[in-house]
């Protein structure tokens, strides 16, 4: 399917291209939709795409050798999954699943480390930038993780979410949540009930919705506003 630049700039990276290099990227795109839970790629093994989201949303997941996982960042009409391409390495041991169904735009891992390496295009510089973005929010959920509470870590993640999905109402489990963050269950139900008792989501089965952004706000910890602040930084203004 030929894509035109109109559709395309739904991507927060691939808006931020100068017009000829959308342009010359535009015909060899393709748009896809994901389905909630399907994996993108598995861990050691060779990725052959890169993908742009729009509507959807990746977790980007490290497994334990017990199965145990947890989100070390999401990606949705912010950036790109694929990094591993432009960096060299070609694999890694984490996994990308869809959180969120929707859809994307796929680009062949030929195309993309040629359009990379393409010193004098806008694509080098953007990318370099968003990656760095991406560690930011990789080092913060490990710092959060570790010393703020499940409420907080909940209100950080809702947070991100909903700034992928404008209607702020997510198709999302309990369960899932918490394997997202690498926390228990019940733990989840509880800073879930508290955060719905004080006016800042609805939760019903497998639905969230966000209420009340700035009360959320004010009950997420800094991680939420420095992922945010360091992603508005990078990829706002790139020349």
């Amino acid at each position: 399917m030929q894509l035109t630049t109109n559709s395309l700039i739904q991507n927060r990276l691939l808006a931020a291209l100068s017009e000829q290099e959308l342009s010359r990227i535009a015909s060899r795109m393709d748009l896809v939709t994901l389905r909630l839970g399907e994996m993108l790629y598995e861990p050691n093994q060779l990725l052959q795409y890169a993908y742009f989201p729009t509507t959807s949303i990746i977790s980007l997941h490290y497994v334990t050798e017990t199965g145990a996982s947890a989100e070390a960042a999401g990606v949705g009409n912010e950036g790109m999954v694929g990094v591993p391409l432009i960096l060299g390495g070609n694999t890694t041991p984490s996994s990308a699943v869809v959180q969120t169904a929707g859809q994307a735009y796929r680009l062949d891992r030929h195309i993309l480390k040629a359009e990379f390496n393409n010193s004098s295009g806008l694509m080098n510089r953007l990318l370099l930038r968003y990656i760095q973005a991406l560690m930011t929010q990789m080092f913060q959920t490990a710092a959060c993780n570790r010393h703020h509470s499940v409420e907080q870590q909940l209100c950080r993640w809702l947070l991100l979410t909903v700034d992928r999905i404008p209607s702020g109402e997510l198709k999302m489990t309990q369960e899932l949540v918490a394997n997202m963050l690498g926390v228990r269950r019940e733990s989840v139900t509880e800073a879930a009930g508290a955060l719905q008792n004080s006016g800042c989501i609805r939760y019903r089965r497998g639905h969230i919705a966000v209420l009340d952004r700035k009360k959320l706000e004010v009950k997420s910890c800094e991680c939420y506003g420095v992922v945010k602040k360091e992603l508005d930084r990078l990829i706002g203004n790139v020349t």
